[in-house]
């Protein structure tokens, strides 16, 4: 009798560090996401699971429960055995879920999409082509800029031409964006009109004050000021299939902190119609 109950205590603890185990791989080397929607045709489907590395950036380390809760908390990242590149594939919390005039963190919310700018970047559309300043590489899906070069600017066939940031005075589009200069930790920027237009929502976020203009002061709470150095790198992401996306064309930039990881591949794939694996697609790298 003894012998069998210290095969049980035995096997319980077993089970017990295995989940231990599982769970700290969870959290600080890779996870896995369901993909739910197209707006990363071709390169991903719908309902391809994908594995998502952490160890490129660094795990996030923070307090869940004050996240889910809406209370202060603070991020805290585990040393990165790389970068972030262009082109690369990122799993993030929609920073903009609350709404539009503000960033917030809703730990539910994830989004994928590809990475086109990184901090210290100057990203530009033209005619429909991502560009950056002194890069020649091809960036995102290529087809589906060449697509976006054949619309006019009124927003054919629904889809949405206008764009971040959504502003009388500056009148960008998906097909004609930019220069925007993506910051990097540290960039200083003046500070006029036009750049509390494309700003504020970060500044404001991370100095926890409103930034507004005031006749023609740039003002942060009640202080004027004439130049900001930022205090985080930010990202510009897209959908590869970008008549269908909501990403930063329309939403603005990525604050770094909000990144879970670079999304490496394909373990299972299933078509939602029949039920079916997609075998071909099962254990693909996401280039």
């Amino acid at each position: 009798m003894l012998k069998w109950v210290d095969r049980l205590v035995t096997l319980f603890l077993i089970a017990c560090g295995m989940v231990i185990v599982w769970i700290i791989l969870q959290v600080t080397s890779f996870t896995t996401f369901h993909i739910p929607s197209a707006s990363m045709e071709p390169a991903l489907l719908p309902c391809d699971n994908i594995l998502v590395n952490k160890w490129i950036m660094g795990a996030r380390i923070f307090n869940i429960q004050d996240a889910i809760d809406k209370e202060p908390f603070k991020i805290f990242r585990l040393p990165g055995l790389g970068k972030i590149r262009r082109n690369d594939v990122l799993v993030f919390n929609y920073p903009y879920a609350s709404h539009t005039d503000s960033i917030a963190m809703d730990v539910l919310l994830y989004y994928v999409k590809r990475c086109i700018a990184l901090p210290g970047d100057t990203l530009e559309i033209k005619n429909g082509y991502y560009r950056i300043h002194g890069v020649e590489d091809d960036l995102g899906n290529v087809a589906a800029q060449k697509r976006i070069s054949h619309l006019t600017e009124t927003e054919p066939c629904g889809v949405m031409m206008r764009s971040f940031p959504w502003s009388e005075k500056i009148h960008w589009t998906i097909k004609n964006f930019g220069p925007l200069p993506v910051p990097a930790k540290g960039t200083r920027v003046l500070m006029d009109s036009t750049t509390a237009i494309l700003y504020h929502r970060l500044i404001s976020w991370e100095q926890k004050k409103k930034l507004l203009l005031k006749d023609d002061a740039v003002c942060l709470a009640d202080s004027a000021i004439t130049e900001y150095a930022f205090q985080e790198n930010y990202y510009f992401v897209s959908g590869d299939n970008m008549e269908n996306s909501e990403d930063s064309r329309y939403w603005g930039l990525l604050p770094e902190s909000y990144i879970v990881g670079k999304a490496t591949l394909i373990w299972k794939s299933q078509d939602k119609a029949s039920g079916e694996i997609r075998w071909n697609r099962v254990f693909k790298k996401i280039e």
